[in-house]
C-alpha cells in the first residue's frame, strides 16, 4: 500500500486552512525569513496554529527555508529552526547545506527543495545519503527520468511538480535576476527576468527573430497525467504558488485532489491518501478558471513545441469563443460559454500583442465593454482570464472536509462509556430504564457533529439497550470524545528528533558534474559552514554568484532550447539554421545575453553578455 500526498501551497494561514479544507494531503508555507518567496513571510504562532489545524486531518506542514544564507545569517537562521522544531512542523525545505546540517542538529526532517538541482540518479542517491529524507526534482525531468531514478533510489521519496508556474531554468542556477537587478532568485527575491521581451540577434548583430517573450513558459498542468506520475514512483504532488491568492489554492488544489481520489478508487488496494476526512465542495473545479498563461505537459513526454508563451507573459485564461460581430459599443461572441458583467476578457490583436478589457454588461451572447478596446476585430479569438461568478463562488466558504467516524455507546458498572473510533470516554451516571425506545435520541444527540472536524455514519448499541440517558450528558460525552480525538491527532505527530549520520555516510562525495567544474559557484556556497561542508568532501567550489559575481558568467540552464522553438533544431528534425553564432537574446535597452546550444545535453545554457 503506497501512500499519497497532495501538497498545496500557503502564502498564509487562511491560504493553508483552505487549501487543507479543499483536500491537500500538506501544505508547504514560507516562515518570517530565509524562504524562496521573501513576500510570502509567516510568524511562528500562524506556523503553528496551521501545523495544529492539519494535524487533526493527518495532514503535514513542511517550511521552506530553502534560500542561501550568509554568514551573518546563521544564528538567526539556527533560532528559526529551533522554533519551528517546537512548532512541530512535519520538515524544513531547505538548499544551503549549512541549513541542512543545523536542520538536522534541531532535529528536524529535511526534504532537498528543488533548488538543490535534483535531475539524476547519482545526485539523488547523493542527497539521500546526507539525510534528506526526500527530494524534489526537477520541474524539467521526463516521466521515463522520473522512473529511473526512483528503481535506482527507491528508498527515498520523491516529489514532484505537477501544477503551476514555470522556471525556465533548471531551479538553483538562475542569476539572471541579481545580475540585471541585484535581485537573488536564490534569497526569494526573483525579479523575473525570464518574463521579459527580447529579441535574438546572430553573431554579426543581425536580428533572426522578432521580439517576443521567448523564456517566458507556460503554466504546467499534469493533471491528466497524475497516474504516470504515481506509477514512476512520485509520492507527493506539488502545486506551485506561494504567491497566488486563496482563490487559486482552493480551485486547483480540489481539483487535483479529485484526480488523485479517482486514481486511488481505481486501485483501492494499491494506493492511499496520506492523510484522513474527505471534502465537498460548493463549486465545480475548473483549471481553466485559475490563472495560467496557458498549460503545457513541459517535458513529461519529451521535448516538444508550443512550452513558450511567447506572446505574453500575462494570464490568458479560457478559451471562450471567436468575436463574430462588432458594433461602435458591443460585440457578439460565436461559442458556448456563458458571461458575467465584470468578467475580463483578452485576446491577442494583429501586432501579437495581449489586449486586455473589463465587460461592463452582459446579454446573452452580447458584450459591452466598459471601453472598446482597439485591435478587436471579427475572428479574433478571445479568453477569459477573469471569471465573476468563479470568484464570488471561492470568495464565500467553498468546501468542508470531514473524517468519518464510528461511534458505540454502551453500559458499564458505574455509568456508560462513549467509544468514538480510538478514544473512549466515560461518564458515571444512574441506570434509568427508558419509558419509550432510546434509540433515536442518542443517535441524534452523538451525531451532532456539525462544527466540528467529524461525521459519525454509524452508532452502535448493544442489542436490548434501553436506558435513559439526559440529551445534556450525551451532548457532554460527544464535545469530550470531540476534544480527545483532535487532541491525540495533534499529540500524534511525532517530536522526536532525526538522528544525524555518523561516520562515512556522511562524507560520501557527491557526483561530478561537468557545469559545477567548471563553474563552481554554481554549487551556491555563500558562508563558511556550507564551504567547510564542501571541503569534507573535497569539492572545490567558488564564493557564491550573490557575494562574488564572475565576469562572463552562466546565468542561466535551460532544457527549453531558441533553436528548436524556431525550428533549427537538427537532432530534433528541424531546418540547418543559417546565422552565424553564438546568438544572443537583447533586452530592448541593448543588454545582451549568449546563447550556448549543449546538444550533447540537449541543453541550451545563457551566459552574461559583456
Amino acid at each position: 500500500m503506497r501512500t499519497l500526498e497532495l501538497l498545496a501551497p500557503a502564502k498564509d494561514l487562511p491560504c493553508g486552512i483552505a487549501a487543507i479544507d479543499h483536500g491537500a494531503d500538506a501544505i508547504y508555507i514560507g516562515a518570517s525569513r530565509f524562504g524562496a518567496r521573501a513576500a510570502a513571510g509567516n510568524s511562528i504562532d500562524d506556523i503553528k496554529a496551521l501545523a495544529n489545524y492539519a494535524h487533526v486531518y493527518g495532514a503535514k506542514v513542511y517550511v521552506t527555508v530553502n534560500t542561501i544564507v550568509y554568514d551573518e545569517e546563521l544564528d538567526d537562521t539556527r533560532h528559526l529552526l529551533s522554533q519551528l522544531a517546537d512548532a512541530q512542523v512535519d520538515a524544513v525545505l531547505v538548499q544551503d547545506m549549512a541549513v541542512m546540517q543545523m536542520a538536522r542538529e534541531a532535529g528536524l526532517t529535511v526534504h532537498a527543495s528543488t533548488q538543490t538541482d535534483n535531475r539524476t540518479a547519482d545526485k539523488v542517491r547523493w542527497i539521500s545519503a546526507l539525510g534528506f529524507k526526500r527530494v524534489v526534482l526537477a520541474r524539467e525531468l521526463s516521466v521515463d527520468e522520473i522512473a529511473q531514478i526512483h528503481a535506482q533510489v527507491p528508498q527515498t521519496e520523491l516529489e514532484v511538480f505537477v501544477h503551476g508556474a514555470l522556471c525556465v531554468s533548471y531551479s538553483g542556477l538562475c542569476y539572471a535576476s541579481q545580475h540585471c537587478f541585484g535581485r537573488s532568485a536564490n534569497r526569494g527575491e526573483c525579479a523575473q527576468f525570464c518574463r521579459m521581451k527580447f529579441d535574438v540577434i546572430d553573431a554579426d548583430g543581425r536580428a533572426v527573430a522578432p521580439a517576443r517573450y521567448y523564456l517566458s513558459l507556460k503554466d504546467l498542468n499534469q493533471s491528466q497525467h497524475l497516474a504516470e506520475l504515481i506509477e514512476a514512483g512520485a509520492v507527493s504532488f506539488k502545486i506551485e504558488g506561494r504567491l497566488k491568492d486563496i482563490g487559486y489554492v482552493k480551485n486547483v488544489t480540489a481539483a487535483y485532489s479529485q484526480q488523485l481520489d479517482r486514481y486511488i478508487a481505481l486501485h483501492p488496494d494499491q494506493y492511499r491518501r496520506a492523510s484522513r476526512g474527505r471534502s465537498t465542495y460548493a463549486f465545480h473545479p475548473d483549471l481553466s478558471k485559475t490563472f495560467n498563461r496557458g498549460y503545457t505537459t513541459y517535458f513529461l513526454h519529451g521535448r516538444q513545441q508550443g512550452i513558450a508563451s511567447l506572446d505574453t507573459p500575462k494570464a490568458m485564461g479560457e478559451y471562450v469563443g471567436n468575436v463574430k460581430e462588432i458594433s461602435h459599443n458591443a460585440f457578439t461572441v460565436a461559442g458556448i460559454a456563458s458571461f458575467s458583467n465584470g468578467d475580463g476578457l483578452c485576446f491577442i490583436n494583429d501586432r501579437r500583442e495581449l489586449v486586455g478589457f473589463r465587460v461592463n454588461r452582459v446579454e446573452g451572447n452580447r458584450l459591452y465593454p466598459l471601453k472598446m478596446p482597439d485591435g478587436l476585430r471579427p475572428g479574433l479569438r478571445l479568453y477569459r482570464n477573469n471569471d465573476q461568478t468563479m470568484e464570488r463562488l471561492l470568495s464565500k466558504p467553498s468546501a468542508e472536509r470531514k473524517i468519518t467516524i464510528a461511534m458505540s455507546l454502551r453500559a458499564v458498572a458505574d455509568g456508560f462509556e462513549l467509544q468514538a473510533d480510538e478514544v473512549t470516554v466515560h461518564i458515571e451516571a444512574p441506570h434509568q430504564e427508558a419509558q419509550k425506545d432510546p434509540r433515536e435520541n442518542i443517535i441524534a444527540q452523538l451525531t451532532k457533529l456539525g462544527g466540528t472536524p467529524y461525521e459519525c455514519h454509524k452508532v452502535a448499541l448493544v442489542p436490548g439497550f434501553n436506558y435513559f440517558i439526559p440529551s445534556s450528558l450525551l451532548a457532554k460525552m460527544r464535545r469530550q470524545a470531540v476534544a480527545l480525538l483532535q487532541a491525540r491527532a495533534v499529540d500524534g505527530v511525532s517530536t522526536s528528533k532525526v538522528p544525524c549520520l555518523q561516520g562515512e555516510s556522511a562524507i560520501v562525495t557527491p557526483p561530478k558534474c561537468h557545469s559545477y567544474e567548471h563553474h563552481p559557484y554554481l554549487y551556491n556556497v555563500a558562508n563558511a559552514k556550507a564551504r567547510q561542508f564542501y571541503d569534507d568532501r573535497s569539492v572545490k567550489t567558488a564564493p557564491a554568484f550573490e557575494t562574488t559575481e564572475p565576469s562572463q558568467a552562466l546565468i542561466m540552464q535551460c532544457r527549453h532550447c531558441l533553436r528548436f522553438t524556431l525550428g533549427h533544431c537538427v537532432k530534433h528534425g528541424g531546418k540547418a539554421p543559417q546565422w552565424r553564432e553564438p546568438l544572443s537574446l537583447r533586452l530592448s535597452d541593448g543588454r545582451r545575453f549568449r546563447l550556448e546550444f549543449d546538444c550533447g545535453q540537449c541543453q541550451m545554457n545563457i551566459y552574461a553578455d559583456e
